[in-house]
């Protein structure tokens, strides 16, 4: 009798650790499949912007590279590979250095005003000016305008004959000039129409950085006896590194990428002051019809880029270890 209840005790042991093992292996069969779903999911909503991506970003970038090694033109000869000749003929070309180095002087002359204005601007809208919407709107408005608007409204601006820029310089009895015939003033021309056009969005960036430092700063500072221009130079000058760094960034690449405006106010007339590079690489692949010399132009001026990139990444990293 005991011997028997033994066996039934155990048996019903052993069915209910195979019920048990089967129900959790049962579980762990359905997370598997729940996860499996989750994924095809995941992968089904992220197909079309990889189709997308490859498509518009990594076949252009491959089949770019490729261009570069071959002698193709935009009229379908040539093609056969050259290996390492565009590219040698880039570096010795030098029409090619002289658009580098219009390209990286308008990006020193503009970048220094559009990061300066823009936090003048942002600082007196923050201190409270009356109407601030209607500041708001007036300093990002041109932001909005097309580039083809921009440079018909800065041409008839710098016109020699009714120009509104000569007729100010007549007032204060100086000479007029030839803004955009002059090799001398045309760079300044274009960048003084391009601070006009895009130092809203800098504008507006800097504005809600300061609006992101807390109240409670500036109202100590002035129980502390601190003025309107300590408390800015105290306070929010520091606080604004961040918001500087990344309107250096945004603005130094931007600069690079000169091309449409000073195109348009100079009605397409390459000058050796002005013709930025990616302008030549245009005139280089659309207008001499040499694509894979202009692809090849092109990878030296995104090499030009990334060097930039990685020495301000250095820089930004220096300066947070201090």
């Amino acid at each position: 009798m005991t011997t028997s209840t033994t066996g039934s005790v155990a048996a019903s042991g052993a069915a209910t650790r195979t019920i048990v093992t089967g129900s959790a292996s049962g579980i762990r069969l359905r997370r598997a499949g729940s996860r499996n779903r989750e994924q095809l999911i995941s992968w089904a909503f992220l197909a079309p912007f990889l189709v997308a991506f490859a498509l518009f970003l990594i076949w252009p970038i491959v089949h770019g590279i490729y261009l570069s090694f071959t002698d193709q033109s935009l009229t379908g000869a040539g093609g056969g590979f050259v290996g390492f000749a565009n590219y040698g003929e880039a570096l010795t070309d030098p029409v090619m250095w002289q658009s580098m180095w219009n390209t990286v002087w308008f990006t020193l002359l503009s970048t220094v005003p559009l990061v300066v204005i823009a936090l003048l601007m942002a600082a007196l809208v923050d201190r409270g000016l009356p109407g601030q919407w209607l500041w708001r709107l007036s300093f990002f408005m041109p932001y909005l305008l097309a580039s083809t608007v921009i440079s018909q409204i800065w041409v008839w601006i710098f016109n020699p004959q009714i120009g509104a820029a000569n007729n100010i310089l007549k007032a204060f009895g100086l000479e007029p000039l030839a803004w955009l015939q002059n090799p001398d003033t045309n760079m300044i021309s274009i960048v003084i129409a391009t601070v006009w056009w895009t130092v809203g969005f800098n504008f507006l960036l800097y504005l809600a950085a300061m609006q992101n430092i807390p109240s409670q700063q500036y109202e100590a500072a002035s129980l502390d006896g601190a003025g309107p221009w300590r408390q800015f130079w105290s306070i929010t000058l520091p606080q604004l590194g961040p918001a500087t760094v990344l309107i250096l960034i945004l603005q130094i690449l931007a600069s690079l990428k000169l091309f449409d405006q000073a195109y348009q106010m100079l009605g397409g007339v390459a000058s050796d002051t002005t013709r930025s590079i990616v302008q030549y690489i245009y005139e280089a692949g659309f207008v001499n019809y040499r694509f894979g010399y202009s692809a090849a132009i092109s990878y030296v001026f995104f090499a030009l880029i990334v060097i930039i990139g990685v020495a301000q990444a250095l820089v930004s990293r220096r300066r947070k270890e201090l």
